[in-house]
């Protein structure tokens, strides 16, 4: 595995859906990177026993964690703990690039 990565080179965009490019993982961590065309997201979800990061590399999205809902640009994190509903969208006009780690990895 190469421990050094370029994060801009790992970005990719596709029309069809937001895009998910692996940067690291071990049996214990991941970390991807995502990419949001205008109008994509990712649906709330829930990952029970494993905790999330979310980091605006570009553009703005708007981040829902539980009943709290921002919109967040580049330069700020999120945090979504194990066990709370959070989902990513990106309204536009730009391209939303996230850093993404979570941990421990879901099985």
């Amino acid at each position: 595995m190469d421990v050094f990565k370029n994060v801009r080179d790992a970005m990719k965009f596709a029309a069809a859906k937001m895009q998910k490019t692996n940067l690291f993982e071990t049996d214990r961590m991941f970390c991807d990177v995502y990419g949001f065309e205008p109008g994509q997201e990712q649906s709330a979800h829930v990952h029970a026993g494993s905790d999330k990061v979310y980091y605006v590399i570009d553009g703005v999205g708007q981040f829902r964690v539980g009943h709290e809902a921002h919109d967040v640009g580049a330069g700020h994190a999120v945090f979504a703990p194990a066990g709370s509903s959070h989902a990513v969208r990106n309204p536009g006009p730009g391209r939303l690039a996230l850093l993404v780690f979570m941990a421990p990895k879901p099985s």
